[in-house]
């Protein structure tokens, strides 16, 4: 079991963040979800947010014409989506928001069969990486549903020393948290800045802030607070989630990675078997 003290507030982070949205932000959502599916539209189709954060993807999926679960664990995270879809969807009755945990197998079971399950840089918080995996696949259709997650690359001795950073971040008092985040993510600007410069490009992190929002429709800042105090903290390679996957019948669609980088690989996986 995690510790409810070193567990990070996501859903305060997503509060801050829900200040942001706009069409706009939206746009770039549904955009994202749209190329990363290879899919126009989910009409006729239902489709499971785990770990539903701000909202922002289940609302893009809405507008896809979706039929839409939302489930989070976090109470401020369903309240922060349960406001996004009072402010912004047209179909409330489309839209289904309820709070409850991936690890839970009765209520993952009680949700039924989906042909779309997203869940974006969620599984690896939950403290049990591999049981919400198998409990969160357990809910694709079978008949050639889709599985999209997205899981901590793991880098290594860099990965063991961000969950160093995140320890930290827990262990100091909340008014010191922002100046925390802030550190870290200046000396890794500055990093990043020099290895623009060596590459003959503007040092300024601009460009990068910029492609953040059009990529997913996301914050820098925000991200940055989700990243170092993000606990609990898993990571894995891609062949450690390809393989497994392809046991439990299914098979790799698309994939999107960071190479040796920190982040989020992509997986986009079709459900082939019929058990």
């Amino acid at each position: 079991m995690v510790d409810e003290d070193d567990r990070f507030a996501f859903g305060e982070n997503w509060r801050a963040f829900l200040c942001l949205v706009d069409e706009q932000r939206i746009g770039e959502a549904v955009r994202s979800l749209k190329a990363s599916l290879d899919l126009d539209s989910l009409e006729g189709c239902r489709f499971l947010d785990i770990g539903c954060g701000s909202g922002l993807f289940s609302l893009a999926a809405c507008r896809m014409k979706g039929d839409v679960v939302s489930v989070d664990y976090d109470a401020e995270s369903v309240s922060c989506t349960q406001e996004l879809r009072r402010r912004y969807s047209a179909k409330p009755e489309c839209w289904n928001i309820r709070q409850g945990s991936v690890l839970d197998d009765t209520m993952m079971s009680e949700l039924g069969s989906f042909d779309v399950v997203y869940s974006w840089g969620v599984l690896h918080h939950t403290g049990n990486m591999n049981a919400a995996l198998e409990l969160a696949s357990r809910c694709v259709a079978n008949d050639g549903g889709l599985l999209f997650i997205a899981i901590y690359n793991d880098q290594g001795g860099a990965s063991r020393r961000w969950l160093a950073i995140k320890k930290f971040y827990h262990r100091l008092p909340n008014w010191l948290r922002p100046a925390w985040v802030a550190l870290i993510a200046s000396l890794y600007e500055i990093k990043f800045a020099f290895a623009r410069l060596a590459k003959l490009k503007n040092p300024l992190p601009t460009a990068d802030w910029r492609a953040k929002k059009k990529d997913r429709g996301m914050s820098a800042w925000h991200d940055w607070v989700d990243w170092v105090g993000g606990l609990p903290f898993e990571f894995a390679s891609p062949e450690s989630i390809i393989v497994p996957m392809r046991k439990r019948g299914f098979i790799l669609e698309n994939l999107k990675t960071v190479g040796s980088g920190w982040g989020c690989n992509e997986y986009v996986f079709r459900r082939i078997n019929i058990p």
